[in-house]
Parts: structure tokens; sequence; C-alpha cells
């Protein structure tokens, strides 16, 4: 039986996946094979010998101590596109907001409690400082095509009349494929940056990505845009934004993750990180981080890993060795030496790697034995090693 740890509290539609008779689930388990979590942080965490897998509810990861986890043979999931249409469509409803100042218009409507029979009067009177324009026939630049990108691109096509550009240098195929004909595609960030009305970015938080959005980015953009931030707030340097709002070069800034230099800016609409607070989204995202535990529990299936390669398996038709080791020059060879000198025949194999990492599945007809497990292990490279049996 495997023992499964929840570090949140998460939608019983994981118990659809994880059936009472195969799995322990509880929330102060010790020592777990596999790990549950949403947003609760795994920086100072012990991980144990046992686990083998931390299936994250939601696409982020920056609460999960990566390097750790590949160091230790630990697969990390994450799991895209199961909150996307919940984000996008607050993406839509920022683009509203921001553009006809309704998070101001309320704040100053609120203030107008207590007039009595003079609140429809001074409304008329004062409704003029929240003047902001349609978003029909306007452009739409989005950077970042991935499975929210493209949603928001699609809908703000086909549903609010915008002109959308977009521009991803990594976009899937599949995600190519979703995209509306009505979407153009760019060459460059710069291009869409020069011809967008409104602009949203969807893209990761990284040292590559952190502060990007400054000073000498803004300056591309067209001259009163408006800036969508649903990915995370550290990707814009807060005084430059401040900078170029204050001065005209900006009209309004949305952002989903409000910090304390942000918060009461005036053009600044700060959303408390409502881009996934739905019960559907919630409900997606713990149902597919529970399949994506089992299955590579039980058969050793690798789908959406952050850290370790796509590896897809059915289940072994008699035994199976799984093998996570560093990605580097002949290592394969040696593993497969050791199940030949037990005189066992490989039926198939699957060599799979990424960046650092790689991952070599066998398919045998038998196990080998603890003596070649064990020689196995202590090939240089190796990291970790799992065995299955039908």
């Amino acid at each position: 039986m495997f023992k499964i740890q929840t570090l949140n509290a998460i939608s019983d539609i994981i118990y659809n996946e994880l059936s009472a008779d195969v799995y322990a689930i509880a929330k102060e388990e010790p020592t777990p094979d596999g790990i549950l979590v949403r947003s609760a942080a795994m920086h100072d965490m012990e991980l144990g010998e046992n686990l083998m897998a931390i299936a994250r509810a939601g696409a982020g990861v920056n609460n999960i101590p990566i390097d750790k986890c590949s160091k230790q043979g630990i697969v990390v999931f994450n799991t895209p596109g199961a909150n996307a249409n919940a984000v996008a469509e607050l993406v839509i409803g920022g683009l509203i907001m921001g553009s006809r100042n309704v998070a101001a218009a309320n704040v100053w409507a609120a203030g107008l409690k207590g007039q009595g029979a003079d609140v429809p009067k001074l409304v008329e009177k004062g409704k003029g400082q929240f003047v902001g324009p349609e978003l029909r026939g306007k452009t739409l630049g989005v950077i970042g095509l991935g499975a929210i990108g493209a949603l928001v691109a699609n809908k703000a096509a086909r549903g609010l009349g915008m002109k959308v550009v977009g521009y991803d240098p990594f976009i899937s195929v599949e995600n190519a494929w979703s995209l509306s004909s009505g979407v153009g595609r760019a060459a460059s960030e710069d291009e869409v940056l020069a011809q967008a009305d409104y602009v949203t970015y969807h893209i990761p938080l990284n040292d590559k990505t952190r502060g990007s959005i400054d000073a000498a980015k803004i300056a591309k953009m067209k001259d009163g845009a408006y800036l969508m931030n649903f990915s995370r707030a550290e990707l814009v340097n807060a005084d430059d934004m401040k900078a170029a709002l204050a001065n005209g070069k900006l009209s309004g800034y949305v952002v989903d993750f409000p910090t304390d230099e942000m918060l009461g800016v005036e053009k600044v609409t700060c959303i408390p990180h409502l881009g996934a607070s739905t019960p559907e989204s919630e409900e997606n995202c713990a149902q597919m981080a529970a399949a994506e535990l089992r299955d590579y529990l039980e058969v050793g299936c690798i789908h959406n890993s952050v850290n370790l390669p796509e590896v897809q398996l059915a289940a072994p038709d008699a035994a199976r060795v799984l093998v996570i080791h560093e990605n580097i020059p002949n290592t394969v060879a040696p593993i497969s030496a050791c199940i030949s000198q037990e005189g066992i025949n490989i039926d198939t194999m699957v060599n799979k790697s990424k960046k650092d990492m790689a991952v070599t599945v066998f398919d045998l007809p038998d196990l080998p034995s603890e003596n070649a497990l064990a020689a196995i292990k202590a090939l240089p490279g190796v990291i970790r090693i799992r065995t299955f049996v039908r």
C-alpha cells in the first residue's frame, strides 16, 4: 500500500484516482511515498528516503525544492492547464476592469454611502473621471501562448472582437493547433509590444525573467497601453512600473499578485491572487495531481514532471526496472550489462532525458536479483531505482 501525505486541504475528488485499497492518505503521514501539495512551503521540509513523488495541484512550483528533489530522485509533478480556464476568465475580467477603471470606480462609489437621495446626482456628476476605452477593435498582445495564454488569445479574438497578436518561441504543437485563426503570430516580443494597446504576460518566473518588465521594455510599448500580469508580481520592476503610470506612458496595470509597492497606487488594479480560485479549478488540479501520482507510483509513468522527462508507459507485461540517473555519457550500457549478466533478456528499453536528469526503463521477463539491483545503484550517476511486477 502506498502512503500519501496531503500538505493542504484538497478536494475529495482525489479518491476517484487513489483507491482506498491501494492508498492510505493522511495529513500527518510521517513517511510518505507521495505528497499532494497546493501552496504549502516545502523548502525547509525533510524529504524522507521513502518519498518518491510530489504532485503540486497547480502550475507554479516555487514552493517546492526542485533541485533537492532531483538529487534524491524524487519526481515533481505540476498540473498545467487544469486551472487554465479559471485564470483566462479572470484575465478577460482584468482587461475590462483595467480599461474601464472598474475597481477605482467601485471604491469611489462606496464612498457615497450615507448621501441618501443625492447619490444618483453625485454618481452622474462624478462618473466622468472613470471613463475608459472599449476593448472591441483594440489590439491585445499575448506574451506566452501556453495553456492560459492560448485561451486568453482565443477568448479575446472570438468573444471580444479584439485583434490579437501573440509571441511564444517555445509554443507546443498542441497549443499552436488550439489557437484561433484570428490570432496573429509575431516574430518577436518587441513586435508585440510596439503594436498592442493591451499586453498580457503568461511566462514563468525564473532568474532570466525576474524584473524583466522594466523601463527598457515599457519604453517599447505603445503610449497609453495597459499591462496585465497574471503570472507573477516579480516579473515587473515595481519602481519602473510606477514611473510609467505616473508619467502617462502606461494607462493602467492589472496584477493578480498584490505587493506592498503596488497597493494603493493610482491606475493599479490589485486582485488578491484569484486566478485559480474557483471550485472547478481546484477540483481539476486535485484530480490531475492525484492521477499523476497514481500513474508514477503504480507503473512508473511520468507525465507533467518539472524535473524529469516525459515517459509514457502502460503497465508492464511482467517486470520493470526504472532507473533515475544523471544525464551523463556511458550510463545506460553499464546498467544493461548488470541486467544481462543475470541472463535476463531486455524486452524493451526507453531512455529519456531532460536537462541534467534522465530516466531509463527496462521491461523484462523477470526482475534482476537484489545483488544486480545493488550493482546498478552503485554505478556512477545513478540516483534511484524502482521495480515493478505485474
